[in-house]
């Protein structure tokens, strides 16, 4: 699966929660709660302050190599 900027938070974190850290390290501290787990990953960046190639590369890096 290819993560893209329109991917909700929460899909991601289901199929491969190893990603979690990553979402921690912009600043999402409350992954537990709907509203962020609502959101798609532009959404986030942008409420972060995130380039969101940035993140993707590093989020469908990580799913890569659990593959």
């Amino acid at each position: 699966m290819t993560i893209t900027k329109d991917t909700i938070i929460g899909d991601i974190l289901t199929i491969a929660p190893d990603t979690a850290p990553l979402f921690l390290e912009i600043g999402m501290h409350c992954l537990g709660c709907p509203a962020s787990r609502g959101e798609t990953v532009e959404q986030a960046c942008m409420v972060h302050g995130v380039e969101v190639e940035e993140l993707l590369a590093k989020v469908n890096a990580a799913i890569a190599n659990q593959q």
